[in-house]
């Protein structure tokens, strides 16, 4: 898809027995297998759920150390709190974030740009909502086979009102 529309990509005439009309949209990790959930779908989806909850886990420990590294310094209660609550509030503002990413495109790109720094502190809850998300489905895959149908719907529309086009 190009940055000026929100419409899959589309192939002109045929050529050496390619498809003509829209094309799926490929999604990272999966290719275009969402479309038929094939070429080991199923599995890449658990190993992607496993893998994001695992990184989540290691991280949880990393923050583990770095809370004892402030407890060690003995910068305070008040400190201590603080960094957990920031944590906490920033993962749960980035699962939520990144939940709806899955779900719909962006319609204001520099809203989700000034969100970047906030998801990065609560990259925990962006692992979360990820590894939740492949045990349903791969993430973004409702978007974009709802903006295939539509595409393909469209191509096969404008086809028949031309058929000089085939």
């Amino acid at each position: 898809m190009s940055d000026d529309e929100q419409t899959p990509r589309t192939t002109g005439k045929p050529s050496g027995g390619a498809p003509s009309g829209p094309q799926p949209e490929e999604i990272r990790f999966f290719g275009t297998t969402w479309v038929d959930h094939s070429g080991g779908y199923a599995l890449r989806r658990a190993g992607l759920a496993v893998g994001s909850l695992a990184t989540a886990v290691a991280a949880c420990f990393v923050l583990r150390f770095a809370y004892e590294g402030l407890q060690i310094a003995a910068v305070g209660g008040i400190v201590n709190t603080l960094v957990v609550i920031m944590f906490a509030v920033c993962s749960a503002i980035a699962f939520r974030k990144t939940w709806e990413g899955f779900g719909r495109r962006p319609t204001d790109p520099a809203r989700e740009e000034s969100l970047r720094s906030l998801k990065a502190i609560g990259f925990i809850g962006s692992l979360l909502a990820y590894s939740l998300r492949c045990l349903l489905e791969a993430p973004g895959e409702k978007l974009h086979r709802t903006e295939h149908q539509t595409a393909l719907t469209r191509h096969q529309t404008r086809r028949r009102k031309n058929p000089k086009r085939k």
